[in-house]
Protein backbone atom coordinates (compact mmCIF):
# COMPACT_ATOMS: atom_id res chain seq x y z
CA UNK A 1 0.00 0.00 0.00
CA UNK A 2 1.16 3.57 -0.73
CA UNK A 3 2.98 5.69 1.80
CA UNK A 4 1.81 9.16 2.83
CA UNK A 5 4.67 11.55 3.53
CA UNK A 6 4.78 14.70 5.68
CA UNK A 7 7.70 17.10 6.16
CA UNK A 8 8.41 20.51 7.64
CA UNK A 9 10.80 21.39 4.80
CA UNK A 10 8.31 23.56 2.93
CA UNK A 11 6.56 25.11 5.93
CA UNK A 12 7.42 28.67 6.95
CA UNK A 13 9.35 28.73 10.26
CA UNK A 14 6.67 30.62 12.19
CA UNK A 15 4.02 28.14 11.06
CA UNK A 16 5.91 24.92 11.75
CA UNK A 17 4.79 24.27 15.32
CA UNK A 18 1.07 24.51 14.55
CA UNK A 19 1.39 22.61 11.26
CA UNK A 20 3.40 19.75 12.78
CA UNK A 21 1.03 19.46 15.74
CA UNK A 22 -1.82 19.03 13.25
CA UNK A 23 0.12 16.31 11.38
CA UNK A 24 0.78 14.38 14.61
CA UNK A 25 -2.88 14.67 15.65
CA UNK A 26 -4.04 13.37 12.28
CA UNK A 27 -1.65 10.41 12.09
CA UNK A 28 -1.75 9.36 15.78
CA UNK A 29 -4.12 11.39 17.99
CA UNK A 30 -4.15 14.88 19.53
CA UNK A 31 -1.09 15.63 21.66
CA UNK A 32 0.51 18.72 23.13
CA UNK A 33 3.95 19.21 21.58
CA UNK A 34 6.79 21.13 23.23
CA UNK A 35 9.63 22.14 20.92
CA UNK A 36 13.17 23.04 21.87
CA UNK A 37 13.13 25.63 19.08
CA UNK A 38 9.80 25.76 17.25
CA UNK A 39 10.90 27.96 14.34
CA UNK A 40 13.98 25.81 13.62
CA UNK A 41 12.30 22.48 14.20
CA UNK A 42 12.52 19.85 11.46
CA UNK A 43 10.53 16.64 11.12
CA UNK A 44 9.63 13.94 8.59
CA UNK A 45 6.83 11.40 8.91
CA UNK A 46 5.82 8.62 6.53
CA UNK A 47 2.82 6.42 7.22
CA UNK A 48 0.65 3.72 5.70
CA UNK A 49 -2.01 1.21 6.76
CA UNK A 50 -1.58 -2.54 7.04
CA UNK A 51 -5.19 -3.59 7.34
CA UNK A 52 -6.34 -2.07 10.66
CA UNK A 53 -2.77 -1.42 11.83
CA UNK A 54 -0.97 1.84 11.10
CA UNK A 55 2.79 1.72 10.45
CA UNK A 56 4.84 4.91 10.47
CA UNK A 57 8.37 6.21 10.64
CA UNK A 58 8.88 9.45 12.53
CA UNK A 59 12.16 11.36 12.30
CA UNK A 60 12.42 14.63 14.21
CA UNK A 61 14.61 16.85 16.29
CA UNK A 62 14.17 16.77 20.12
CA UNK A 63 10.53 16.93 21.10
CA UNK A 64 8.13 16.30 23.97
CA UNK A 65 4.63 14.90 23.46
CA UNK A 66 1.90 15.00 26.11
CA UNK A 67 -1.47 13.27 26.07
CA UNK A 68 -3.64 15.40 28.36
CA UNK A 69 -7.10 14.77 29.85
CA UNK A 70 -8.62 17.34 27.50
CA UNK A 71 -7.39 15.30 24.52
CA UNK A 72 -8.78 12.05 25.88
CA UNK A 73 -12.24 13.51 26.37
CA UNK A 74 -12.60 13.69 22.58
CA UNK A 75 -11.55 10.07 21.99
CA UNK A 76 -14.03 7.90 20.09
CA UNK A 77 -11.91 4.74 19.91
CA UNK A 78 -9.17 3.58 22.26
CA UNK A 79 -5.84 2.93 20.54
CA UNK A 80 -2.34 1.82 21.46
CA UNK A 81 1.00 2.92 20.05
CA UNK A 82 3.96 0.55 19.98
CA UNK A 83 7.13 2.63 19.59
CA UNK A 84 10.57 1.33 18.58
CA UNK A 85 13.32 3.99 18.87
CA UNK A 86 16.03 3.46 16.27
CA UNK A 87 18.55 6.17 17.11
CA UNK A 88 18.42 7.59 20.64
CA UNK A 89 16.66 6.95 23.98
CA UNK A 90 13.10 7.95 24.73
CA UNK A 91 11.63 8.71 28.16
CA UNK A 92 8.03 7.69 28.74
CA UNK A 93 5.76 8.30 31.73
CA UNK A 94 2.28 6.82 32.18
CA UNK A 95 0.29 5.41 35.11
CA UNK A 96 2.77 6.81 37.69
CA UNK A 97 5.70 4.97 36.13
CA UNK A 98 8.55 6.52 34.16
CA UNK A 99 10.90 4.43 32.01
CA UNK A 100 13.78 5.05 29.64
CA UNK A 101 13.84 2.98 26.45
CA UNK A 102 17.11 2.89 24.51
CA UNK A 103 17.39 2.20 20.80
CA UNK A 104 16.79 -1.50 20.32
CA UNK A 105 13.91 -1.71 22.80
CA UNK A 106 10.23 -0.90 22.46
CA UNK A 107 7.33 0.31 24.61
CA UNK A 108 3.52 0.37 24.59
CA UNK A 109 1.51 3.56 25.12
CA UNK A 110 -2.19 3.75 25.99
CA UNK A 111 -3.95 6.44 24.03
CA UNK A 112 -6.86 6.60 26.49
CA UNK A 113 -4.71 7.59 29.51
CA UNK A 114 -2.52 10.68 30.05
CA UNK A 115 1.18 10.31 29.29
CA UNK A 116 4.39 12.19 28.58
CA UNK A 117 6.88 11.04 25.92
CA UNK A 118 10.13 12.79 25.05
CA UNK A 119 13.64 12.52 23.65
CA UNK A 120 16.54 14.92 24.14
CA UNK A 121 18.37 14.10 20.88
CA UNK A 122 17.20 13.78 17.29
CA UNK A 123 15.40 10.50 16.88
CA UNK A 124 14.13 7.97 14.36
CA UNK A 125 11.06 6.06 15.55
CA UNK A 126 9.09 3.19 14.10
CA UNK A 127 5.52 3.35 15.40
CA UNK A 128 2.60 0.94 15.16
CA UNK A 129 -0.91 2.22 15.86
CA UNK A 130 -3.36 -0.52 16.86
CA UNK A 131 -7.01 -0.23 18.00
CA UNK A 132 -7.41 -1.54 21.52
CA UNK A 133 -10.25 -3.85 20.45
CA UNK A 134 -7.91 -5.46 17.90
CA UNK A 135 -4.88 -5.71 20.20
CA UNK A 136 -6.97 -7.16 23.05
CA UNK A 137 -7.90 -10.02 20.74
CA UNK A 138 -4.23 -11.03 20.72
CA UNK A 139 -2.96 -9.77 24.09
CA UNK A 140 -5.29 -10.15 27.10
CA UNK A 141 -5.40 -6.94 29.13
CA UNK A 142 -2.79 -5.08 27.07
CA UNK A 143 -2.82 -2.23 29.62
CA UNK A 144 -0.60 -4.28 31.94
CA UNK A 145 2.26 -3.99 29.44
CA UNK A 146 2.28 -0.18 29.28
CA UNK A 147 5.21 1.83 30.64
CA UNK A 148 7.52 -1.18 30.47
CA UNK A 149 10.61 -1.60 28.30
CA UNK A 150 10.82 -4.71 26.11
CA UNK A 151 13.96 -6.11 24.50
CA UNK A 152 13.87 -5.70 20.73
CA UNK A 153 17.30 -7.20 20.05
CA UNK A 154 16.91 -10.88 20.93
CA UNK A 155 14.32 -13.61 21.32
CA UNK A 156 10.75 -12.99 20.21
CA UNK A 157 11.19 -9.27 20.78
CA UNK A 158 14.04 -9.25 18.29
CA UNK A 159 11.93 -11.14 15.74
CA UNK A 160 9.05 -8.69 16.18
CA UNK A 161 11.34 -5.65 15.83
CA UNK A 162 13.19 -6.95 12.77
CA UNK A 163 9.88 -7.83 11.10
CA UNK A 164 8.53 -4.33 11.74
CA UNK A 165 11.67 -2.82 10.20
CA UNK A 166 11.42 -5.10 7.14
CA UNK A 167 7.76 -4.21 6.65
CA UNK A 168 8.69 -0.55 6.55
CA UNK A 169 11.11 -1.20 3.70
CA UNK A 170 8.87 -3.51 1.64
CA UNK A 171 5.98 -2.81 -0.67
CA UNK A 172 2.86 -4.69 0.44
CA UNK A 173 -0.32 -4.99 -1.61
CA UNK A 174 -3.78 -4.30 -0.19
CA UNK A 175 -4.71 -8.00 -0.33
CA UNK A 176 -1.66 -9.11 1.66
CA UNK A 177 -1.76 -6.22 4.17
CA UNK A 178 -4.35 -7.70 6.60
CA UNK A 179 -2.49 -11.05 6.64
CA UNK A 180 0.83 -9.33 7.28
CA UNK A 181 -0.63 -7.21 10.10
CA UNK A 182 -2.04 -10.31 11.80
CA UNK A 183 1.38 -11.94 11.60
CA UNK A 184 3.00 -8.84 13.11
CA UNK A 185 0.51 -8.75 15.99
CA UNK A 186 1.10 -12.43 16.67
CA UNK A 187 4.84 -11.75 16.94
CA UNK A 188 4.13 -8.82 19.25
CA UNK A 189 2.03 -11.10 21.46
CA UNK A 190 4.85 -13.63 21.74
CA UNK A 191 7.34 -10.83 22.46
CA UNK A 192 5.21 -9.38 25.28
CA UNK A 193 4.53 -12.72 26.90
CA UNK A 194 7.67 -14.66 25.99
CA UNK A 195 8.20 -17.13 28.86
CA UNK A 196 11.89 -17.38 27.98
CA UNK A 197 12.37 -13.71 28.86
CA UNK A 198 11.20 -14.08 32.46
CA UNK A 199 11.82 -16.26 35.47
CA UNK A 200 9.38 -19.06 36.42
CA UNK A 201 6.00 -17.59 37.33
CA UNK A 202 6.22 -18.08 41.08
CA UNK A 203 9.66 -16.53 41.45
CA UNK A 204 8.83 -13.76 38.97
CA UNK A 205 5.64 -12.78 40.79
CA UNK A 206 7.45 -12.64 44.14
CA UNK A 207 10.21 -10.45 42.72
CA UNK A 208 7.62 -8.23 41.01
CA UNK A 209 5.77 -7.80 44.30
CA UNK A 210 8.98 -6.87 46.15
CA UNK A 211 9.93 -4.41 43.40
CA UNK A 212 6.48 -2.82 43.44
CA UNK A 213 6.62 -2.48 47.24
CA UNK A 214 10.05 -0.85 47.03
CA UNK A 215 8.92 1.57 44.30
CA UNK A 216 5.84 2.51 46.33
CA UNK A 217 7.96 3.12 49.44
CA UNK A 218 10.31 5.36 47.44
CA UNK A 219 7.37 7.29 45.97
CA UNK A 220 5.87 7.82 49.44
CA UNK A 221 9.13 9.03 51.00
CA UNK A 222 10.68 11.28 48.37
CA UNK A 223 10.83 14.21 50.78
CA UNK A 224 12.89 12.24 53.32
CA UNK A 225 16.55 13.31 52.89
CA UNK A 226 17.65 10.11 54.66
CA UNK A 227 15.95 7.86 52.08
CA UNK A 228 18.62 5.23 51.36
CA UNK A 229 18.79 1.67 50.03
CA UNK A 230 19.21 0.46 53.63
CA UNK A 231 16.03 2.23 54.73
CA UNK A 232 14.07 0.86 51.77
CA UNK A 233 15.32 -2.70 52.24
CA UNK A 234 14.45 -2.63 55.94
CA UNK A 235 10.97 -1.25 55.25
CA UNK A 236 10.32 -3.97 52.66
CA UNK A 237 11.74 -6.79 54.80
CA UNK A 238 14.45 -7.77 52.31
CA UNK A 239 18.24 -7.56 52.22
CA UNK A 240 20.02 -4.63 50.61
CA UNK A 241 21.73 -7.00 48.18
CA UNK A 242 18.37 -8.44 47.08
CA UNK A 243 17.01 -4.89 46.68
CA UNK A 244 19.87 -4.01 44.33
CA UNK A 245 19.22 -7.21 42.36
CA UNK A 246 15.56 -6.21 41.93
CA UNK A 247 16.48 -2.91 40.35
CA UNK A 248 19.02 -4.56 38.07
CA UNK A 249 16.02 -6.47 36.67
CA UNK A 250 14.70 -3.15 35.34
CA UNK A 251 18.08 -1.84 34.14
CA UNK A 252 18.65 0.61 36.96
CA UNK A 253 19.98 1.16 40.46
CA UNK A 254 18.21 2.03 43.70
CA UNK A 255 19.97 5.38 43.97
CA UNK A 256 19.11 6.22 40.37
CA UNK A 257 15.46 5.38 41.02
CA UNK A 258 15.37 7.65 44.08
CA UNK A 259 17.01 10.51 42.20
CA UNK A 260 14.85 10.12 39.09
CA UNK A 261 11.60 9.92 41.04
CA UNK A 262 12.56 13.03 43.00
CA UNK A 263 13.34 14.90 39.81
CA UNK A 264 10.07 13.84 38.19
CA UNK A 265 8.08 14.87 41.28
CA UNK A 266 9.92 18.19 41.43
CA UNK A 267 9.27 18.79 37.73
CA UNK A 268 5.55 18.20 38.25
CA UNK A 269 5.49 20.61 41.19
CA UNK A 270 7.26 23.27 39.12
CA UNK A 271 4.23 23.20 36.81
CA UNK A 272 1.42 23.27 39.34
CA UNK A 273 2.87 25.10 42.38
CA UNK A 274 4.02 28.35 40.80
CA UNK A 275 3.87 30.17 44.14
CA UNK A 276 6.69 27.98 45.49
CA UNK A 277 10.29 28.96 44.88
CA UNK A 278 12.66 26.61 43.09
CA UNK A 279 14.76 26.36 46.25
CA UNK A 280 11.68 25.37 48.26
CA UNK A 281 10.83 22.64 45.77
CA UNK A 282 14.42 21.37 45.78
CA UNK A 283 14.43 21.05 49.58
CA UNK A 284 10.92 19.56 49.51
CA UNK A 285 12.22 16.58 47.56
CA UNK A 286 15.41 15.92 49.48
CA UNK A 287 18.01 17.83 47.46
CA UNK A 288 20.75 19.34 49.61
CA UNK A 289 20.85 22.68 47.82
CA UNK A 290 19.41 24.49 44.81
CA UNK A 291 22.65 24.32 42.80
CA UNK A 292 22.77 20.52 43.08
CA UNK A 293 19.08 20.31 42.14
CA UNK A 294 19.53 22.56 39.09
CA UNK A 295 22.56 20.59 37.88
CA UNK A 296 20.78 17.23 38.17
CA UNK A 297 17.56 18.61 36.69
CA UNK A 298 19.34 19.94 33.61
CA UNK A 299 21.24 16.67 33.16
CA UNK A 300 17.95 14.76 33.32
CA UNK A 301 15.63 17.01 31.31
CA UNK A 302 17.94 19.16 29.18
CA UNK A 303 16.96 22.50 30.74
CA UNK A 304 17.23 24.23 34.11
CA UNK A 305 14.26 24.31 36.52
CA UNK A 306 13.68 28.00 35.81
CA UNK A 307 13.75 27.38 32.04
CA UNK A 308 11.32 24.49 32.41
CA UNK A 309 8.93 26.55 34.53
CA UNK A 310 9.01 29.45 32.05
CA UNK A 311 8.34 27.20 29.05
CA UNK A 312 5.55 25.28 30.73
CA UNK A 313 3.90 28.56 31.69
CA UNK A 314 3.95 29.77 28.07
CA UNK A 315 2.37 26.60 26.60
Amino acid sequence: MAWTAHTTDHIAPLERAAAWSAVIANVYFPLQLTYRSADRFRGDLTTRSLGSVGLSRLRTEPLQYERLPRHIGRTTEEEFLITLPQRSPIVFRQMNREVRCDAGGFILERGDAPYRFSYEDSNDLLVLKVPKTLLAGYVPEPDRHCAKVFDGRSGMGGLFSSTARRLYRQEIGSIAAPVVSRHLLELLTFALEDPGAAEPDTISSVRAAHLRRAEEFIQSNLSDPSLTPELIANACGISKRYLHDLFRDVNGTVSQQIRDQRLVAARNMLEVARNRTIADIAYRFGFSDQAQFSRLFKARFGQTPSEYRSRSASV
